[in-house]
């Protein structure tokens, strides 16, 4: 699967992208991940990516013309394509979202900065999708966490696939219980009794009793 990137500053992201699984997911050959600056795409030479919004207002707004051509270098024929606009007024991006996302062959994340894209880009997108009710200071950090948990539904991502059938919200709902390792026992504090028992019956009745989480 590939994700591209579309954005101003998309090298913000490598500490996420070299580290842990999404690490992994790349040396295996599973994932690949391209950044594509947008101002390379600037059609001046002093590499113009903004400009004030028509109609007055405060900050600076990022230039239609200019992202579309950085997102039109990546779109590739015959490739099962999802272009998403990460947008805190889009749809709240869940769960499903994301085992959803990972049935395309290539996912490409158009990022935003300032006071945003000129809102005709919304021509060029496939969707738009939020992580929250908030404002974020670019769109590099909402496209990770979408970029996160679409890839766990890749095939081989995952060192324990039944990880992802346990895993919180698979149902649209949290059903995530309480998780506990050694010590048995830190500073009074004891793991419950019911996990040492051996008795998995027992241990099922209590990771389904979601009190214990509350």
């Amino acid at each position: 699967m590939k994700f591209s990137l579309v954005a101003l500053f998309p090298e913000s992201t490598r500490s996420i992208l070299n580290s842990s699984m999404i690490a992994r997911a790349q040396r295996q050959g599973l994932v690949d991940v391209e950044e594509v600056p947008i101002r390379d795409f600037a059609k001046d030479k002093h590499k113009t990516v903004d400009d004030a919004p028509c109609g007055g207002g405060a900050g600076q707004i990022l230039r239609v013309d200019v992202v579309v051509s950085a997102l039109r270098s990546v779109l590739q024929e015959g490739t099962s394509t999802r272009i998403i606009l990460t947008d805190p007024a889009g749809k709240q991006f869940k769960q499903a979202d994301a085992k959803r996302l990972a049935s395309y062959e290539h996912l490409v994340f158009v990022c935003g900065r300032y006071e945003g894209i000129d809102a005709r880009i919304q021509h060029y997108v496939d969707e738009s999708l939020s992580i929250g009710d908030y404002v974020l200071t670019g769109g590099e950090l909402a496209a990770l966490v979408m970029i996160d948990a679409t890839l766990r539904h890749i095939p081989g991502v995952l060192g324990n696939p039944e990880s992802l059938l346990e895993e919180s919200h698979t149902e649209g709902i949290a059903k995530e219980y309480p998780q506990y390792t050694k010590p048995i026992e830190f500073e009074e504090h004891r793991v419950p009794e019911v996990l040492l028992s051996g008795n998995h019956a027992l241990i099922q009745a209590f990771r389904s009793d979601r009190s214990h989480s509350e």
